[in-house]
């Protein structure tokens, strides 16, 4: 039976959320990203080893995203674990050993995508019961925001001439501060499950397209992921000062979390298949711009048409596939997250492939761009035409 042994507070509610997500996002899944050219320039790491590490990440994302149904846990509980194997993890990350790295990296992104799933179960079910669940778009700004912190963080650290070993390091500290509203909340939250019994629901058509947005969504995944990964590698190769192509990550993190709190009323006038389709073509655009133009100015466009639109994307297909399969809808979020993480495998998979080929490997990064470019104008122009039918 649930039992509640007092009421938490609104504010330690959203704060709990708000940085579970940013620690989960910003350290568990990205913090690689701006780590990447600091740990190229030290020797630790060349391109096709960090796109190995990239994607034992993305493997663990999915592993995470396709298991988290299975936990009969409480999801406040699954959260709370789930951030300090993060903070170990990523700890840990400063010892030696790129097959080390593969699996640290690999248990963060299983364990980010249980803090992903367990939050939006607890904290939403919490901000309900507090009847204030018009902040759970703010809750979610708390991946842009965590993305942009940890970016700040690393290009701050990395001017004054820390060591990558030290800043892995620091990330696992800061982790557990971050965990720390969660922890303080967690014995007076309803001790909701992860899951919840199964429930026979009736029959309901398939509507048409709906399998075309499970595949457009995982495009999404496969089409953001190398420019997420390598826009501060990509400014590093065409600026030398850290202290500017440090800033790619941070723009990035920053639209991210500006566009989740616009996104909710853009969508309230607009169709989302619509929007969806309109972010997934400028997601197109910025993923092909640095790899026809390398310059500063077209790594920072690309993190802004990029960063700003993949959360977007990301709502949008939720609340689509909740509006199509409307009796029953976990199993297609469910289908929905695979699909993504398949596609975020594919995006590292694919660049460490064309890395490995002499004959192109210089140019193996902008052919990976130029292929997510086009998955998604492909993928746009089918959305495109499923919101004009």
């Amino acid at each position: 039976m649930a039992t509640i042994k007092h009421s938490p507070s609104l504010l330690f509610v959203s704060l709990a959320g708000v940085l579970s997500l940013a620690a989960a996002m910003g350290i568990g899944r990205f913090a690689f990203t701006p780590m990447l050219p600091l740990m190229v320039q030290e020797g630790h790491l060349d391109a096709a080893q960090a796109s190995w590490l990239a994607a034992a990440n993305y493997v663990g994302y999915f592993v995470g995203a396709v298991t988290a149904s299975r936990l009969r846990v409480s999801a406040a509980l699954l959260a709370l674990a789930s951030l300090i194997m993060i903070a170990l993890s990523t700890a840990a990350m400063s010892l030696p050993g790129n097959m080390l790295w593969m699996g640290l990296r690999f248990v963060s992104g299983v364990c980010s995508a249980w803090v992903f799933v367990a939050t939006s179960v607890w904290c939403l079910g919490a901000l309900a019961r507090l009847r204030r669940q018009d902040l759970g778009a703010r809750v979610y700004s708390g991946v842009g925001a965590g993305i942009a912190a940890v970016g700040v963080y690393c290009l701050a650290v990395t001017v004054i001439g820390m060591r990558s070993q030290l800043i892995w390091l620091h990330l696992g500290l800061w982790t557990i501060v971050a965990a720390a509203p969660l922890a303080w909340v967690v014995g007076s939250l309803e001790n909701e499950p992860l899951t919840k019994p199964f429930v026979a629901h009736p029959s309901q058509p398939l509507p048409g397209g709906t399998v075309g947005i499970v595949a457009s969504y995982g495009i999404m995944g496969f089409g953001y992921i190398l420019p997420a990964t390598f826009l501060p590698e990509l400014a590093r190769s065409v600026v030398a000062d850290p202290a500017v192509f440090g800033l790619a990550w941070p723009v990035f993190g920053a639209t991210a979390a500006v566009s989740t709190l616009m996104a909710g009323p853009w969508m309230r006038r607009a169709s989302r298949l619509r929007v969806w389709a309109v972010c997934q073509a400028l997601m197109g655009a910025g993923a092909l711009l640095p790899s026809l133009w390398l310059h500063p100015v077209s790594i920072v466009i690309s993190a802004v048409l990029v960063g700003g639109t993949f959360m977007v994307i990301t709502l949008a297909g939720v609340q689509e596939i909740r509006a199509r399969i409307n009796l029953n809808p976990g199993p297609w979020v469910g289908y929905l997250t695979a699909a993504f993480a398949l596609g975020q495998i594919a995006g590292p998979v694919v660049s460490a492939l064309l890395f490995s080929q002499p004959a192109i490997a210089g140019h193996a990064l902008d052919l990976g761009l130029q292929a997510s470019a086009l998955c998604l104008f492909v993928s746009a122009f089918w959305l495109w035409r499923q919101s004009a039918g």
